[in-house]
């Protein structure tokens, strides 16, 4: 069965699907805008879904707090049944993987600008006291009015992290 509505956000459809879990299309009545809202299923042991869900919500919340045209603004961070939320700004536009992926360069104008985006976001977001922990090019949205914005801030070592023997999350691959 479909996922139909998540919170107060009415799922319009997906657009894509990762590990732990998948991005839908949605719209908020509330405010009235369309919403990407990024889900992560809660299968954990009771005492793993506490730590998850602290760690989760902090992590929100510092992501949340970055207003920078070069980072994903987030919106909104919940819970519903057994799936966590976070509601972010929808964007029109690939992320820089697929561009990659298609086999023809980019032009080296183009790169210095992406980059030279990337690097302004991370700046504001360090300065800010903030660290991505997960810059890769399916993190990097190029959108189709010219603008870039780093996705997945601050959330991607929830998401997809895995546990070293210091219990120091790391990113993907």
């Amino acid at each position: 069965m479909a996922l139909e509505e998540l919170g107060r956000y009415r799922i319009a459809g997906k657009l894509g699907e990762g590990a732990m879990g998948v991005v839908y299309r949605a719209f908020d009545p509330l405010l009235e805008r369309i919403v990407a809202v990024k889900t992560i299923k809660l299968d954990f042991s009771p005492a793993e879904e506490d730590d998850f869900e602290r760690r989760f919500f902090r992590e929100a919340k510092s992501a949340a707090r970055l207003n920078h045209p070069n980072i994903v603004t987030v919106y909104d961070a919940g819970k519903a049944d057994a799936i966590a939320y976070i509601a972010m700004e929808f964007l029109e536009g690939r992320d820089l993987r697929q561009l990659m992926i298609k086999n023809q360069a980019l032009p080296v104008a183009r790169v210095v600008d992406i980059v030279g985006a990337v690097a302004d976001g991370l700046a504001y977001a360090h300065e800010n006291g903030v660290v991505h922990r997960d810059i890769k090019p399916a993190n990097i949205m190029v959108l189709d009015n010219g603008g870039v914005k780093i996705a997945d801030f601050g959330i991607a070592q929830i998401q997809t992290g895995t546990r070293t023997m210091s219990e120091t999350i790391m990113g993907t691959s």
